[in-house]
Formats: C-alpha cells, sequence, structure tokens
C-alpha cells in the first residue's frame, strides 16, 4: 500500500470523528460567534436582492415571477416553502424550491434550463441569482412551521425515495449522508454534525439551516449546494441540479422536519 493511499484510507476513517472532550470548548466559543453573526446576518441582503429580482421584468420575455406558482397559486409567496417539495400538476412531477423556480423562470420568463444551471451558484463577477431568490421566497415562510405535503402519491414515493437514498452507502468511500448524520457527537473540522434521527436537529437543519450564509464563503448557499457539496466529500458522482435524486433527498428532509419553525436565512460556517 502506498503511503498516499493510505493517507486517504486514514483520512476517511476520520472524516466522521466523534468530537473529544477537548473539543467542547472551541464548540461553545463557535456557538457564541454563529449568534453574533446571525444577529446581523449579511444573508439578509441577498433576500432582499432576490425580492427585487422576483419582481424584476427579466428574460428574452420580460417578464417578472410574479405569476410563478409555487404551490400555493400565482403570485403567492407566504408559506410557499413550509410546504417544499410537493406534487405539480403542471410539470407532473415533485419540485422542490429551486426546481420550480427554474420551471418558472424557463416558461415565464424564457430563460435556458441550461444557463440557470450553469450560473446556479453564481459566476466570479455575479452573485447567483437563483440563491438570492431562495432566500427571499424562504424568508416569506419565517415563523411558520414546516409542513410539506404527502398527500399525492408521487409525494409518498419521493420522501420514500430520499429515505432510501439516505441510508444507501456507495461511491468510493463506501459512504452515506445516514454515515455522517445519524449519531450525536459527531463533527468535520470546527463544524458540528447534526443527528437527522433526532426530530428536533432535523428541524433545526432545515427551518433555520437552507438557505444560509456561509461565512467560510461569504455567500449564502441553498440546500442544493449543501448536498451538491456533501456528495462531493463523499466522492460519489456529481449531483445533478435541482434532479430527482435531490428533490427526493431534499423531500425526505424536509418530511422529517415537519413542525420546526422556520427562520431564514440561517448562518452556517
Amino acid at each position: 500500500m502506498t503511503r498516499s493511499v493510505y493517507a486517504g484510507l486514514t483520512a476517511a476513517a476520520l472524516f466522521c470523528a466523534a468530537v473529544p472532550l477537548s473539543a467542547q470548548n472551541s464548540a461553545d466559543a463557535l456557538a457564541i460567534g454563529r449568534q453574533m453573526l446571525a444577529e446581523d446576518n449579511p444573508g439578509e441582503l441577498w433576500a432582499q436582492r432576490g425580492e427585487r429580482l422576483f419582481a424584476e421584468k427579466r428574460g428574452p420575455k420580460g417578464a417578472s415571477l410574479e405569476r410563478c406558482d409555487l404551490g400555493l397559486g400565482p403570485g403567492k409567496v407566504a408559506g410557499a416553502f413550509a410546504q417544499l417539495p410537493r406534487y405539480f400538476a403542471d410539470t407532473d412531477k415533485v419540485q422542490d424550491l429551486e426546481s420550480r423556480l427554474m420551471t418558472c423562470m424557463v416558461e415565464l420568463q424564457g430563460f435556458k434550463r441550461e444557463d440557470i444551471i450553469r450560473n446556479r451558484f453564481g459566476t466570479p463577477d455575479r452573485d447567483s441569482d437563483m440563491e438570492a431568490l431562495v432566500s427571499y421566497v424562504g424568508s416569506k415562510s419565517n415563523r411558520m412551521q414546516m409542513d410539506m405535503p404527502l398527500a399525492h402519491a408521487k409525494e409518498r414515493e419521493f420522501y420514500k425515495s430520499g429515505e432510501y437514498l439516505f441510508f444507501r452507502r456507495s461511491g468510493p468511500l463506501d459512504f452515506s449522508c445516514a454515515t455522517c448524520h445519524t449519531e450525536d457527537g459527531k463533527r468535520v473540522r470546527l463544524q458540528d454534525l447534526p443527528n437527522m434521527m433526532d426530530p428536533k436537529q432535523m428541524q433545526m437543519v432545515v427551518s433555520t439551516g437552507w438557505p444560509a450564509y456561509r461565512g467560510t464563503q461569504a455567500s449564502v448557499r441553498t440546500m442544493q449546494h449543501r448536498l451538491y457539496d456533501c456528495n462531493w466529500q463523499m466522492r460519489q458522482a456529481d449531483l445533478g441540479f435541482a434532479s430527482d435524486t435531490s428533490v427526493a433527498l431534499t423531500s425526505y428532509l424536509n418530511g422529517r422536519a415537519k413542525g420546526g419553525v422556520i427562520q431564514l436565512p440561517g448562518v452556517r460556517r
């Protein structure tokens, strides 16, 4: 076994190591820092920009998103995030917030799907429009409870598929979401890892987690970005933006977060 392979295997074994007692003081200090940042959350700037983008006439069709149906009727934004993902008859698909916004941007405004996906996380000279829009829509559900519907057969199907994906081990490291998120006291570097089997921790992940301002990236990131990044860290194949796989995972997470009180954008390391 070469030294590089041995080092890689060792890193994988330590990837989700339990928190030693000596780390508790550091964790407390980090919590204080996050609280200070949350009191003057830069993510609110993304939400404000998203509000302007939502009402602005843009794209080849010169239209706004004010006729976009996010599940509660055209133009109705308040409470929409709390009930996503959900089934939409016009697309015959279960969609999360990003995939539904993309549908509206294509159908109402005339943007090309491939261009939206290419710029989904922003460019060197422009912050992401998608992440701003998600921040705005998410914030309009603040102080409401997560209540993703499971009435339609496809909604239940996506939830069950997401549960399977959450626990499925795959890739060169043989990891799954559950590898890092089914026990208390785990962390990656300075980031505590929530135990998603605990309903209270699961509610915090979804209802106050994403979209969130990330201090290490000086930008707001959404759940789609978080899932993409986790997939990359597990060395699995790229997770397609707004793909059925990503929406299924979000369905499982949001479904398990039922009852969590929303406060967005969140703040993360």
